[in-house]
């Protein structure tokens, strides 16, 4: 099967944008340039209509319910979610039920996602057994049945020593450590950041330090141990500091940060709605400008986007009774584009390489790139038509505080080894 897509533009060193077309033959990358598509008879030509053509976007941080909770999401609506925002690969956190823990329960869920995926889904394997218990999983026999790394991503590991021997297993195989840095013991019941917002709407807060405390101890383990430590969510200016130092330092630390970290603060939390209501919290001005700060300097790694569906019965109430989390998949790099390349504060060739090549650097996965024999995961996206966020996502949940903003970076086609997974209008 030939493919061609043609009319599109390529952004390239200096945030130039060329036009190019690019051919794709078997699944594969095949060439770039300029081709007569009657001379060369393609199978099939897709016109990109002047938008930008992207290397699919990685996404290292989703949650697709599946199983357990499939009445939030599963991995059919989760992918055609990510398909619809651009993203060819994504991972998918292990708070699941059953909890992939066991061999036998992640290669059921790899099963899973072999048969309903319409992009690529690398699973994550939990720390823990059933997450928040003490008694570590077997890493070797979770490595063979195909995890991607180790997390317990929603529930922080709470004792430094389990922490240090989930390390050192993780360490000898090569593999990551994936973070949700929160220590219960600060948590006291919170439910947004503490600030003035939080008095103002009566609620309890969340500490910055929640978060930073945690960071501090298990950099330190990462330096013991040598292991890849990745810090989920980044969310407070004390956290990108403790990281900022520890990259001065040499510890094999990375980390990604969210955009709606990026975008918003708790200023911004109007009511106390559940919509509201992700972890970590919308933190403080300062906090977003320091999240900022973090990725121009390379202290920060990459954006993920948390994608955390939830049904509308648990999230249309208070902040005390909601679930944490909100939907990202879809809204991610219209509002990265919108709020940072439109107005000048990061380039395009930036939030691409943030999106989608750095992510796929730091996990070494074989994508994020347009070069030539790479798997032709590719996103399409239409850079001058504005839309509104609207409630009509692929995703089964619609719990965002974005719907109704205008945005520019609408994804028109999606590609996965070539093959269209996404198309705007179908």
């Amino acid at each position: 099967m030939k493919t061609l897509i043609k009319n599109g533009f390529i952004v390239e060193r200096e945030n130039e944008l060329n036009q190019v077309d690019v051919w794709i033959e078997e699944g594969k990358i095949k060439a770039l340039g300029h081709f007569d598509s009657e001379v060369l008879s393609f199978d099939n030509i897709i016109d990109a209509k002047g938008g930008l053509i992207a290397p699919g976007l990685v996404d290292v941080h989703v949650h697709f319910r599946e199983p357990g909770f499939e009445y939030k999401e599963t991995i059919a609506t989760g992918s055609a979610s990510a398909a619809k925002g651009g993203f060819t690969t994504v991972c998918a956190m292990p708070n699941l039920k059953p909890v992939p823990d066991n061999a036998a329960t992640l290669e059921d869920i790899n099963q899973r996602i072999e048969a309903t995926s319409q992009v690529k889904i690398l699973q994550y394997a939990s720390i823990t057994k059933d997450l928040n218990s003490e008694e570590l999983v077997d890493f070797k026999s979770l490595k063979k049945a195909k995890a991607f790394a180790f997390t317990n991503d929603g529930v922080g590991v709470q004792t430094a020593g389990t922490m240090y021997l989930a390390m050192k297993e993780a360490a000898k195989l090569d593999m990551a450590i994936v973070a949700h840095t929160e220590d219960e013991s600060l948590l006291f019941n919170g439910v947004m950041h503490k600030g003035k917002v939080s008095e103002k709407l009566g609620l309890p807060g969340i500490m910055s330090a929640t978060e930073s405390s945690q960071i501090a101890r298990d950099v330190l383990l990462a330096q013991e141990t040598g292991v890849h430590y990745h810090v989920c969510h980044v969310s407070t200016k004390e956290s990108v500091e403790v990281i900022r130092q520890a990259k001065k330092h040499g510890i094999h630390v990375t980390c990604e940060v969210c955009p709606h970290h990026l975008i918003m603060t708790d200023q911004d939390i109007t009511h106390d709605h559940g919509n509201f209501k992700m972890n970590p919290p919308l933190r403080a001005n300062e906090d977003q400008q320091a999240l900022i700060d973090g990725l121009l300097d390379g202290t920060i790694d990459c954006i993920a986007t948390d994608h955390a569906p939830h049904s509308c019965c648990e999230k249309n109430q208070s902040m005390v009774d909601s679930p944490f989390g909100i939907i990202g998949s879809e809204t991610a790099f219209q509002l990265m584009y919108t709020h940072f390349v439109e107005t000048g504060k990061f380039t395009l060739e930036q939030v691409v390489y943030w999106m989608s090549t750095a992510p796929s650097r730091i996990f070494k996965l074989d994508t994020g790139t347009l070069g030539i024999n790479s798997d032709a995961d590719i996103a399409i996206f239409d850079l001058e038509t504005e839309n509104e966020i609207e409630d009509n996502f692929a995703s089964k949940s619609n719990n965002t505080p974005f719907i109704g903003e205008k945005v520019k970076g609408e994804t028109l086609y999606t590609l996965v080894n070539g093959k269209l997974v996404w198309h705007k209008g179908e």
